[in-house]
């Protein structure tokens, strides 16, 4: 079976435990390939730069081994939508030998988190979740209501949208919170790009640069300018700060098919048909930017709408 540790590297300083997932859904391997290089180029980086020094652990995991090795979003069950708090303490409840498919894989991930934490003093849990979209056309970052986690977000260069936390239910973002660990917890969503663009690998080894240096696990003189430049450039004429308008739930039987050749960050129109289904068109609402239009086959969410928070 594939080992869900993609690597670990413990500086000798104390400081945060960063857990970065790659792979919560199988068919997204960017963030995957994107660690397997960070923990190469950490390994490296107190040969060619003898004042090199990490404060505390980063933790590197693939979220979902059995849909990663298939090429899959998920086999049962999106595992980025069953985070929530009366599911995963039943999860945690249960006896490992009866759970399956995407329940072993949360209860697999939190049992290794927790060892980690058992293991060493660590002053808060950061929590950062590599995605990648199946349209083209911008990368972006998702925060918490937690001040800290739009602050992180923010740092990372790329556009951050607001609200979405309040649109869907039971994803990472909702479950690693303080509320839940003996220590304060923040999480953050980097999307890095189209699930089989190169170029997305490249920015999320960006985005975890930028998060090591923003959370203070490396110092900002060892973070090479390349890593802001591909992002800040990549970003450019996108919306610094958005929020979400709505979204457009799937619901079994729906027939849902998006529109062809949408992509995210381009703007709709109001009465705009964006997809149809059994009943027929769907359209905008509202004028509005269009996230994550669904080109594959399994998803829960048909289409995001979100709109420019103006001064930003």
């Amino acid at each position: 079976m594939l080992n869900r540790v993609i690597g670990r590297h413990e500086g000798k300083e104390g400081g945060p435990l960063l857990v970065v997932f790659g792979g919560i859904h199988g068919n997204e391997p960017a963030g995957v390939r994107a660690l397997s290089l960070m923990f190469k180029m950490l390994e490296v980086e107190p040969i060619t730069n003898p004042d090199f020094t990490y404060n505390g652990t980063i933790l590197g995991l693939i979220g979902n081994r059995q849909s990663y090795i298939l090429q899959q979003r998920f086999i049962t069950r999106d595992l980025n939508r069953i985070w929530k708090d009366d599911n995963v303490e039943r999860i945690l409840n249960t006896d490992k030998s009866l759970l399956q498919t995407e329940a072993l894989e949360l209860r697999e991930i939190l049992d290794l988190i927790h060892a980690e934490l058992d293991s060493r003093k660590y002053s808060r849990l950061i929590v950062l979740d590599m995605h990648t979209t199946s349209s083209y056309g911008g990368i972006f970052t998702l925060p918490t209501n937690d001040p800290e986690s739009l602050r992180i977000a923010l740092e990372l260069h790329a556009p951050v949208i607001r609200g979405m936390i309040d649109g869907i239910e039971g994803t990472t973002l909702h479950y690693f919170r303080t509320d839940n660990f003996s220590l304060p917890t923040v999480a953050v969503v980097f999307e890095s790009g189209q699930h089989n663009e190169d170029l997305s690998v490249n920015r999320a080894i960006a985005a975890i640069t930028n998060c090591m240096r923003t959370i203070g696990a490396i110092e900002p003189d060892n973070v090479e300018n390349v890593h802001d430049t591909l992002l800040i450039e990549y970003s450019d004429n996108l919306p610094k700060l958005s929020q979400l308008h709505s979204m457009h739930p799937i619901a079994k039987g729906d027939k849902f098919r998006m529109l062809p050749n949408f992509k995210n960050f381009q703007r709709v129109s109001a009465g705009e048909a964006l997809a149809e289904d059994k009943d027929g068109e769907i359209k905008s609402p509202v004028d509005a930017m269009i996230l994550m239009p669904l080109y594959q086959e399994k998803g829960e969410d048909g289409f995001f709408l979100i709109q420019k928070i103006e001064g930003y």
